[in-house]
């Protein structure tokens, strides 16, 4: 048994927005960014969200236009 048997083998999951033939992230979507953070505002990273390197940086160029444009909160009214 090698010691990587444990873990099994990777799963690949399908990305959120290749699937649905989406060619561009827009800024005005607020509720689909929404789901794109975390409840403080921050965004989640490429494995958790299942996005490439190029849809990534798409996701976080429309935050923060939402964020300049006042869509999106800058952090959680929580803190």
């Amino acid at each position: 048994m090698s010691q990587f048997a444990r873990f099994g083998t990777p799963r690949t999951k399908p990305t959120k927005t290749s699937g649905k033939g989406v060619e561009f992230v827009d800024y005005k979507a607020v509720e689909e960014l929404r789901r794109m953070m975390t409840p403080n505002g921050k965004i989640y990273g490429r494995k958790r969200l299942g996005t490439n390197a190029r849809q990534q940086r798409m996701v976080a160029s429309a935050v923060k236009r939402a964020r300049h444009m006042g869509l999106l909160p800058y952090t959680s009214a929580t803190l």
